[in-house]
């Protein structure tokens, strides 16, 4: 038994049982693969997974098990690795963070710009994906740090999860439409005219919903998007009004539409912080996210981590 062939396996069941896709991701053959798998199997004195002739249509009991235990192996290999990247070059390395659009283009550039300056010779790099994608990434070690609104707070048992800040929505429309007229915004205003708002699983929809529905009303939503900058291109083009996070509002850029503060119609939205509870983090992995959150700061995060200490709030 090695780690290859524990990589083989894990990267098989990852690709949805394909041995070509996973052989590609593993820049191998596709043969090489499944003999290892054969290899493994034989040592073990059982079949990870089920086949139907040369096809692989599923995944044994044991071969679940056998899974679980290589993924924490290759996780834990990993931090190996990062330990002995810490100690042997603490300035250079690689720092992945998996967000949305709309914490990438609002949120983050100020901590960004921040760290590059601070730290030159480490990559960083931003996915950008909707809020599963991002957990399922950081999961998956794909991605080191999640930064999301919606759905990081779904997985209690894989992602040590932190608060960062608070926002709220904001409404906004042409220079000439009627809703600027309101005296006091309200929800049965909003949901007189067509909605351009954000996608059911993005920055806060949830709230969205919700806020409506206990009032008994329907909005209006003739468009969704997933982020900011898509809403605003429609609402300039008169399909609608707008109902968005009020962080990406910018009275500079945005001179042709105007903008309405929605915080007294919706629950304010709170960003989280996610790592794999499992993670061993790189210094400046700490540095990055207390230059986006500097309430967080590394004692804290590593309480969070251990599963001491109590929520660090906002």
């Amino acid at each position: 038994m090695n780690i290859q062939q524990l990589r083989y396996v894990h990267e098989v069941a990852r690709n949805n049982l394909n041995i070509s896709d996973a052989a590609t991701s593993l820049f191998t053959s596709q043969p090489g693969v499944s003999k290892q798998i054969r290899l493994l199997e034989e040592e073990l004195g059982v079949d990870i997974f089920i086949r139907h002739g040369k096809r692989l249509i599923g995944i044994t009991d044991p071969g679940r098990q056998i899974l679980t235990v290589a993924e924490r192996a290759l996780r834990e290999l990993a931090n190996l690795k990062q330990v002995g990247d810490e100690f042997s070059n603490e300035t250079s390395g690689s720092l992945s963070i998996a967000t949305t659009h709309t914490q990438a283009r609002y949120a983050l550039p100020q901590a960004v710009k921040a760290f590059m300056s601070r730290y030159p010779k480490v990559r960083l790099e931003l996915h950008q994906g909707n809020p599963t994608q991002i957990c399922e990434w950081v999961i998956g070690g794909v991605s080191d740090i999640a930064i999301a609104t919606e759905a990081i707070d779904h997985y209690p048992d894989k992602l040590a999860v932190m608060p960062c800040y608070q926002w709220n929505h904001c409404v906004i429309a042409p220079p000439r439409h009627p809703i600027l007229k309101e005296k006091t915004l309200t929800l049965e205003a909003i949901a007189r005219y067509p909605l351009v708002t954000y996608d059911s699983a993005f920055a806060g929809r949830s709230r969205i919903n919700r806020a409506f529905a206990m009032r008994d009303l329907t909005p209006n939503v003739v468009l969704t998007a997933i982020d900011a900058d898509i809403i605003k291109t429609y609402v300039t083009l008169g399909l609608g009004i707008g109902l968005m996070a009020a962080m990406a509002f910018d009275p500079v850029q945005d001179k042709k539409l105007r903008k309405l503060d929605a915080a007294h119609l919706f629950e304010s939205s709170t960003t989280r912080i996610g790592v794999r509870k499992d993670a061993w983090l790189r210094g400046y992995a700490y540095v990055f996210i207390e230059l986006f959150a500097p309430h967080l700061t590394r004692k804290t995060i590593e309480a969070t981590l251990r599963g001491e200490g109590e929520d660090p709030g906002l």
